[in-house]
């Protein structure tokens, strides 16, 4: 019987026939919910046999429309949304947002409170390296180092929620500074995190650095050449397991990073073992720059104490009617940047991470558009994927480390 008497659409399922009866492609539906994305996605994936021939991400089961929210909240009010973006690394996304709104007021943000924002950004950086390498192990059916790697990552939410009151979703920073300052025994309790720390690096690449499975799983898997990953915009530890030493902390310094010494690591390979390995190189220098930024924390104010932006001190609302007046002015109605945009590229865990805002002299943000780096680094799955088997699909999706609430926003 021929393939026309079956009465099947064969061109319309999406696949391709070398003769009668035989099939090439085979479309799946991956999803839309799948390992290592911390969040839904879908993939629409065509196979011949166990090779992926095309790959499709769809996105968009997480958006919550922040842009558009943002619009109307007025400048303070908006640090409650970017956190919420990308959770396993709130802090960059809260920083990212407040220099923005600081380059629009030239507000003069206090070295303490620099100091203090580069700390937690780190911190919560190696948290979120920590999430990748546990779940990541995990994708390839390997228990043991996710128990390990969470072990660590506790102690540092412990930090994180000993400064903000919660494990996530800080809302500490603010335009201007900080919400408060740092709490009694911060700092003594950080650095004996970090003088731990070290030890649980090696202890990690003890239990899987040099494992054959592991490293069969990765070496020459999901390779992205360098002109690939630069085409595709790819940035982060990912682009940089390509051979492009681009990191914003380096490039653009901003909040006093062109004050600490710490290296920017690469790799040619360009492949999931790379991509897995500059996070771990990460950590180490992510531990340099909060060993730094602690040294240099000095005692001072963490707000900038032009009255337009900050609220005055509480013991000054019991004598001073001005302000009384300032503060009610600033929690009902908020300051007014002057007429005028502005943006600021950070490095967040992800990669780089955009902010712009548009002002129209009003208390709320004109126009907010965010460069996320999951979005833009979630197109560099299909040249990663295509051409290998479907069993390494996950490895790629995970050493490409997306937040889907980054992707969607």
């Amino acid at each position: 019987m021929s393939l026309e008497r079956t009465g099947y659409a064969i061109e319309e399922l999406g696949r391709e026939t070398r003769g009668e009866f035989e099939t090439k492609l085979m479309r799946i539906n991956v999803g839309p919910q799948h390992p290592s994305t911390h969040g839904v996605l879908r993939l629409v994936v065509d196979l011949d046999g166990e090779r992926i021939v095309r790959i499709t991400p769809q996105v968009g089961y997480l958006h919550s429309g922040f842009e558009k929210t943002m619009e109307h909240r007025t400048y303070q009010q908006v640090v409650t949304y970017p956190n919420r973006m990308d959770y396993a690394h709130g802090f960059g996304h809260e920083l990212a947002y407040v220099l923005a709104a600081e380059q629009l007021l030239d507000a003069q943000v206090p070295e303490r409170a620099q100091r203090a924002r580069v700390i937690l950004t780190e911190l919560n950086r190696i948290a979120s390296h920590l999430l990748f390498m546990g779940t990541g192990i995990l994708d390839m059916g390997a228990l043991t180092l996710f128990f390990y790697t969470m072990r660590e990552r506790e102690q540092i939410l412990d930090l994180l929620e000993m400064v903000s009151g919660v494990r996530m979703n800080y809302g500490y920073f603010r335009v201007g500074g900080l919400y408060q300052d740092l709490p009694e025994g911060f700092e003594a309790k950080t650095r004996a995190f970090l003088d731990g720390f070290p030890k649980m690096i090696d202890q990690y690449a003890t239990l899987f650095a040099k494992n054959p499975i592991y490293l069969g799983r990765t070496q020459g898997v999901g390779v992205i050449p360098r002109d690939v990953a630069i085409a595709h915009g790819l940035t982060g530890p990912s682009l940089r397991a390509s051979g492009v030493a681009l990191d914003q902390r380096k490039a653009a310094p901003y909040s006093g990073y062109a004050d600490y010494d710490f290296d920017v690591p690469t790799s040619t390979a360009g492949d999931a073992h790379a991509r897995f390995s500059m996070r771990m190189l990460e950590l180490e220098q992510s531990l340099k720059i909060v060993r730094q930024a602690l040294d240099r924390l000095e005692p001072g104010p963490v707000r900038d104490p032009d009255r337009r932006i900050s609220l005055p001190p509480r013991q000054e609302l019991e004598t001073s009617m001005e302000a009384v007046i300032f503060h009610f002015k600033l929690v009902t109605e908020g300051f007014h940047p002057p007429p005028g945009e502005a943006y600021v590229a950070t490095e967040s865990a992800r990669g780089e991470l955009g902010y712009h805002l548009v002002s129209d002299g009003g208390s709320m943000p004109y126009r907010v558009k965010v460069r996320v780096p999951s979005l833009v680094n979630l197109q560099s799955l299909e040249p990663a994927c295509v051409g290998g088997l479907f069993a390494d699909m996950v490895v790629n999706i995970a050493t490409l480390d997306p937040v889907l609430g980054d992707v969607d926003k």
